[in-house]
């Protein structure tokens, strides 16, 4: 690997993360009530999003829908495989329960998604329409409707929204 490309992976990851980092921040602000920094955070999240795109087209790594549907799949697998498994033992071991909890969640609700993107590739062309709702205590998405209980989190149906 060259070292532009390796500079081009690092921008990435640093203004994907920069954009939830920022976004996260906004959510805090606008709670406060400071509702022009809140906007202006939210704007900054979405320059940050524009440079991540920018990163990841010369990575060649926006390929077709089949493929970037494929490449879904194996990351969303690989984390709820691997890389939450091992992540929830490190919590355990340190006994950090907040961490544990945060860990677990999100290798439930990753292999959720990766049943999701699996099931929209093997519809793939069959343009079928449906809409998605997040639980916004775990990030649980569910397809068609949102469920009267979050089966990861119990959040009751009202914690979900739809996605756009």
């Amino acid at each position: 690997m060259s070292k532009t490309e390796k500079d081009l992976k690092e921008a990435f990851a640093g203004e994907s993360q920069a954009n939830r980092t920022y976004l996260a921040f906004a959510k805090k602000a606008e709670e406060e009530g400071y509702k022009q920094v809140a906007k202006l955070f939210r704007a900054a999240a979405e320059a940050e999003t524009v440079h991540a795109h920018n990163h990841l087209r010369e990575l060649a790594g926006i390929r077709s829908t089949k493929e970037n549907l494929e490449t879904a799949i194996s990351g969303e697998s690989f984390e709820f495989q691997k890389m939450y498994p091992a992540m929830i033992a490190g919590a355990q071991d340190e006994g950090i329960k907040g961490a544990e909890r945060s860990f677990t969640i999100a290798n439930e609700v990753e292999k959720v998604h990766a049943a999701l993107y699996q099931k929209a590739l093997d519809n793939l062309g069959k343009n079928e329409e449906h809409d998605y709702y997040i639980c916004k205590v775990c990030g649980y998405t569910a397809e068609g409707e949102a469920p009267d209980v979050c089966p990861v989190c119990g959040a009751r149906k009202v914690a979900f929204y739809k996605a756009d």
